[in-house]
C-alpha cells in the first residue's frame, strides 16, 4: 500500500511538471504580434520606359517608425563591369497606418536591387529574403498596384489598365474608376482575372474606350480592390493616374 501511494505521489509530480514545462514552451514560442511591421520593405514598382535594351524603373518604399533621421536608398545592379551603385528615394506621403512611403528612380540593363534604409544610426535592410527584386516584383507590402505598360498602355482608343494584386480571399471586386471631365463625373468599369503569378499576385486587366474623349486634358482614373469587407485603392497615392501613366513618372 505505501509503496502504491509514492508510486501515485511520482506519477503527480510528473504531470504537474510536464504541465509547467508545457506552459513554459507555449510562452517562449508566442509569435510576434502581427501588427509589428518591418522598419523597411518594399513597396511597389513599375517601368518607366525601355530604350535601346536598357530601362527606367520607379520602385516606391515603406518605412514603419517614427525615427527623426530617415534615410532611403535603392542599391541596384547597372551592368556588367560597373557593378551596384545607390540612388537616393525621396519622401512621398504618409499613409493612413503612420508608415511613409519613399520613391526612387533608376536607369539600369539589368533589373535586380535591393533597399537600403538608415534610421537614427542604424541600418536596415530588404533584399527580399537575399534574392533581390527583380522587374518580376510589382508589389510587395502594397496590396495592389497598377501595373505599367509603357507605349501598349494606349493604343488606337483603347486605354488598357492592368492592376496587381495580393489574393487575399476567392471572393473579390476589382474595378477601375475615370473620370473624362475632371472627376465632375465618373464612371466605374469591372476588371477581369487574367493570370495568377509565380509569387502567388494575381494580374487583373480591362480596356477604357476612349473614342471621341479628349484624353490630353480631365481623363483621370484610379483602381479600386474590394475583398473581405475592405477596400484598397491604387491611385498614385493620390495624384491619381493620367494619360501620360505609361511615359511620364509623377
Amino acid at each position: 500500500m505505501t509503496q502504491t501511494r509514492k508510486s501515485t505521489k511520482i506519477v503527480a509530480m510528473m504531470l504537474t511538471l510536464t504541465m509547467l514545462l508545457s506552459v513554459f514552451s507555449f510562452k517562449a514560442v508566442t509569435p510576434v504580434s502581427a501588427s509589428t511591421a518591418p522598419r523597411v520593405s518594399f513597396y511597389s514598382m513599375g517601368s518607366i520606359s525601355t530604350r535601346q535594351g536598357i530601362s527606367t524603373y520607379e520602385v516606391f518604399v515603406q518605412t514603419n517608425d517614427n525615427a527623426n533621421d530617415q534615410e532611403v536608398k535603392v542599391r541596384y545592379f547597372y551592368m556588367p563591369n560597373l557593378g551596384w551603385t545607390d540612388t537616393k528615394a525621396t519622401y512621398v506621403t504618409t499613409l493612413s497606418d503612420g508608415s511613409k512611403i519613399w520613391r526612387a528612380v533608376f536607369t539600369s540593363y539589368k533589373c535586380q536591387f535591393a533597399i537600403k534604409y538608415e534610421a537614427d544610426g542604424e541600418v536596415f535592410w530588404d533584399n527580399n529574403n537575399g534574392n533581390d527584386y527583380t522587374s518580376a516584383n510589382v508589389i510587395g507590402a502594397a496590396p495592389i498596384a497598377s501595373e505599367r505598360l509603357s507605349v501598349y498602355q494606349f493604343s488606337g482608343r483603347d486605354y488598357t489598365i492592368n492592376a496587381i494584386l495580393k489574393n487575399f480571399a476567392y471572393e473579390k471586386n476589382v474595378f477601375v474608376r475615370y473620370t473624362t471631365d475632371g472627376w465632375n463625373t465618373y464612371s466605374d468599369q469591372a476588371l477581369s482575372y487574367v493570370n495568377t503569378n509565380s509569387d502567388g499576385t494575381e494580374r487583373w486587366s480591362t480596356k477604357l474606350s476612349l473614342e471621341g474623349v479628349n484624353t490630353s486634358s480631365g481623363f483621370e482614373y484610379a483602381i479600386c480592390y474590394q475583398v473581405n469587407g475592405q477596400e484598397y485603392w491604387a491611385n498614385y497615392f493620390g495624384a491619381n493616374y493620367d494619360i501620360n501613366y505609361a511615359m511620364s513618372p509623377l
